[in-house]
């Protein structure tokens, strides 16, 4: 199962906590993370393995987007910092409607990401 993982800059550090609390569960063979750039540097960083597209404003969300559309992502964490704006907003916006058009569980906060998580584990 592909498992794209986003973070704006002021959640990135959330998203490294979330992966490692975590990491049982997401270092299973069946899974396989994807990431946007610098999202996806800081989980190598913290021993992910993880395939890296563009950085988000660069194009990264379109090309999760995409592989969301594809059939090959079936699951979005995108911890979203509610308190900052972001000139890639409309890539953010088309993301979040694939995945409501592909019927792709996606988080946008901790909380819904860890729900969707020990799902997984059913």
């Amino acid at each position: 199962m592909e498992i794209a993982i986003i973070a704006h800059d002021g959640k990135k550090a959330d998203m490294v906590q979330f992966l490692n609390k975590n990491k049982e569960i997401l270092l299973n063979e069946k899974i396989k993370i994807i990431a946007t750039g610098t999202t996806g540097s800081k989980a190598e960083a913290a021993g992910f393995k993880v395939k890296k597209m563009l950085s988000g404003p660069l194009g990264g969300d379109a090309q999760i987007a995409a592989r969301v559309a594809e059939g090959k992502t079936k699951m979005v964490l995108f911890f979203k910092d509610p308190n900052s704006s972001h000139p890639h907003e409309a890539d953010i916006n088309m993301l979040i409607r694939i995945c409501d058009v592909h019927n792709i569980p996606l988080a946008t906060n901790e909380s819904t990401a860890q729900l969707l998580l020990l799902g997984l584990n059913e």
